[in-house]
Formats: C-alpha cells, structure tokens, sequence
C-alpha cells in the first residue's frame, strides 16, 4: 500500500467516516418510513417530513439534513443516539437541547448559519470527535477549552467556497486529542507552536495558512506529528 494510501485510511478512520453505501440504504423519506427498531437513519427534511422521528427511540446513528429548529428539537429526543451527522444547512440556533444526548460519541455540523452559542456542545459528557464546518458566527476556539481531555479527534473547517476564519490556536494548547483537522482555514496570528504542547496530537491534516518556518518549528520541536506540510511545503 502506497504512502497516499496510507494517509487517505488513517483520515478515514480519525474523522470515523461512514460507510456511505450503508447510509444510502438507511435513507428514509419521512419519519414513518423509519423500520420499527432501525439504529442507523438518514433523513433529509422536506418541510415537516422529519415529524414523529423523535419517537424512533432505537436511532443510535442519524444523518440529517436540512435541519431547522423543530427538527433538531425532535432529534435531541434520541437519547440513544452515538453517532449524529447534521448536514447542510443546519439553520437552528438554539443547540441547548443537545445536552440531553448523554451518549453521543460523535457529532458532525455542516454550515450552522444561525449558531452563536456552541457552548451547549461541551456539556456532552460522551463526545470524542467533533466535526465543525463553515461555522458563520464562530468568533475563536475559545468555546472549545471544556473538551481539552474529552476529545480524541477535532476538526473546524471551512468550505469548498469559504475559508473559516480562526484568529489563534492558542486556545488549542495542551488538549488531549490526536487528530486535528483545519482544511479551509485562515489562520489570522500565522502560530503553529500552540500545537507543540498538545501531547498526544499525532496526526495535523490542515491548509498551509502559516509561513514555512513555523512549520519546520514544529516539526522541530514534535517530528511525532505527521503532517503534509512538513515536507512537502514548496510542491
């Protein structure tokens, strides 16, 4: 197996990416299509097509699409849910109701428009990888610090369209997680070193949004952390 090959699994399995051909055939229409006891379901909502999905209980995986205030209150009924994919757009504002998934493990956010508090996602006592993207009214990492031993792996990241915006990765010294993922980033203070103080980060997949000397200094200071940029900067 070639070294591309290589890199593109360990992503694979750091972002814990789905099997897609398997969410396909879990994809539903409305919410009474859902199979009684079903633990894997897609759902992209079509004005109220997404009614009822909170008393599908047995849900532990959902990828949802589409999501406005009535649906993601539905879903923070799935007490059982591990594995959530809020995909775009996601136009509720109010996550408070996130706090009631006790087990979720992993939560993906594709372009929350209206989101101004994400405070509600570090009080999930479960969670170990969280995926933000194209988060409009994400100021800084701030917000992030309660998870600094929870998470295993971290991404904020912009669009295919729009670079996300992060002022420093400060905020990010000395978390605990392994993986870090920043494609689609404007890094406005240009620092890497923040990221030498994160003891078991092994794996840095992020734009090249800092000169080449920062990374040659923290490669210097952790050659344990793979990164593209390390060596390949100039190509």
């Amino acid at each position: 197996m070639g070294e591309t090959s290589l890199i593109d699994g360990r992503n694979a399995e750091l972002r814990r990416l789905p099997d897609w051909a398997a969410v396909r055939r879990a994809h539903v229409a409305t919410a009474e299509d859902i199979a009684e006891g079903a633990t894997l379901v897609s759902l992209n909502r079509n004005k109220k097509s997404h009614r009822g999905i909170g008393q599908r209980k047995s849900i532990m995986t959902l990828f949802a699409s589409a999501v406005d205030q009535a649906y993601l209150d539905e879903i923070c009924e799935l007490e059982e849910l591990e594995y959530l994919w809020l995909g775009w757009p996601v136009t509720a504002a109010d996550f408070s109701g996130l706090e009631r998934l006790r087990r979720l493990t992993y939560l993906k956010l594709d372009s929350p428009r209206n989101v101004a508090h994400f405070d509600p996602i570090t009080r999930l006592p479960a969670l170990t990888h969280l995926f933000v993207e194209n988060a409009k009214h994400m100021g800084s990492l701030d917000w992030i610090s309660p998870l600094k031993d929870q998470l295993t792996s971290l991404g904020v990241e912009g669009s295919m369209w729009t670079m996300q915006k992060v002022p420093s990765l400060a905020p990010l010294t000395g978390f605990g997680f392994e993986a870090l993922f920043m494609t689609s980033v404007r890094l406005a203070d240009k620092n890497l070193i923040p990221l030498a103080a994160c003891p078991n980060l092994a794996y840095l997949q992020c734009a090249r949004f800092a000169p080449k000397r920062q990374f040659d200094d923290l490669k210097a200071l952790r050659p344990d952390i793979a990164c593209s940029w390390f060596d390949r900067y100039d190509t």
